[in-house]
């Protein structure tokens, strides 16, 4: 078992930034891939952006040159660097860890408010 807890989100007027974290505890040794969803009211989960074990990155057209991912495979975390915010970057925001044999784990999710 893996258990996620995410901190990081807020209200921010647009144009801002912020920064999303995940923490992983348990079995944190079967972890391949680390990543960020989001769900807005009314529309289904998407991918936001992942990162595997090996670095290899999927990062969404939506957000490309706007947020990074990172991970830090020592403290078993993943970020989600978030700059440039835009009022459709409201959502829910999940983190999701998947083990090398495609178990799935998510976060509680955390909410994202871009508003002036």
């Amino acid at each position: 078992q893996v258990q996620l807890v995410e901190s990081g989100g807020g209200l921010v007027q647009p144009g801002g930034s912020l920064r999303l974290s995940c923490v992983a505890s348990g079995n944190t040794f079967s972890i391949n891939v680390m990543g960020w969803y989001r769900q807005a009211p009314g529309k289904q989960r998407e991918l936001v952006a992942s990162i595997s074990s090996g670095d290899n990155i999927n990062v969404a057209d939506s957000v490309k040159g706007r947020f990074t991912i990172s991970r830090d495979n020592t403290r078993n975390t993943v970020n989600l660097q978030m700059n440039s915010l835009k009022p459709e970057d409201t959502a829910v925001y999940y983190c999701k860890m998947s083990t090398w044999l495609n178990i799935n784990y998510w976060g509680q999710g955390t909410q994202v408010t871009v508003s002036s």
